[in-house]
């Protein structure tokens, strides 16, 4: 049966419990390394979205792209931290399991 964590994150209910937190809420340098690879893989995914769209709206042009992209920006940082995806915790289990 899948369990889903009070963040409603399917992949990270299963690495909740294998993985221990930092002590102090400190991260570690793994984790902190596969929270920015999150973030950088939200960011591009979307990246990808955005320019998938289907046409110009009423106020697109190149103030309000760099607008949306830094958006895009902190909302991919946030999404990492809050580990909304999960990739950053399977992606530290994999590192520290491989490096014991």
């Amino acid at each position: 049966m899948t369990t889903i964590n009070p963040q409603g994150n399917l992949l990270a209910a299963a690495a909740t419990s294998a993985t221990k937190p930092a002590a102090n809420g400190v991260k570690t340098e793994t984790e902190a390394m596969a929270a920015n690879f999150e973030a950088i893989f939200v960011r591009q995914m979307l990246s990808t979205m955005r320019t998938a769209s289907l046409g110009e709206g009423l106020f697109d042009g190149q103030g309000m792209e760099e607008f949306r992209d830094m958006q895009d920006s902190m909302l991919a940082e946030n999404m990492a931290d809050k580990g909304v995806f999960g990739i950053a915790e399977l992606l530290t289990r994999h590192v520290e399991k491989n490096n014991v």
